[in-house]
């Protein structure tokens, strides 16, 4: 399915949850959904376990353009995330 290049670069918003797990603890993952794919990036929720020794729960708001919040979706699937999709919106 080819998606047009106004497609790509509207602005939008994507409701997402998120486990990191204990071994992706030191990576900076969500500093990099900011500053490797432009998103604004807002945490709704989170779970952690006491002194950060579990998986972490995450719900996250992704903003950006479609493009942007795809390749951060990707990005999150290539590091074997589970990731659940929430609900993408047009606008801000």
């Amino acid at each position: 399915m080819s998606i047009s290049i106004v497609e790509n670069q509207r602005l939008t918003q994507q409701l997402i949850r998120v486990r990191i797990p204990k071994d992706h603890h030191q990576d900076p993952v969500i500093s990099r959904l900011v500053s490797q794919f432009h998103l604004t990036v807002n945490i709704t929720a989170a779970v952690l376990g006491k002194n950060a020794n579990g998986d972490g729960w995450f719900a996250l708001e992704l903003r950006g353009t479609h493009a942007n919040i795809q390749s951060a979706l990707t990005y999150l699937r290539e590091l074997d995330l589970e990731i659940w999709d929430e609900a993408e919106t047009d606008g801000w």
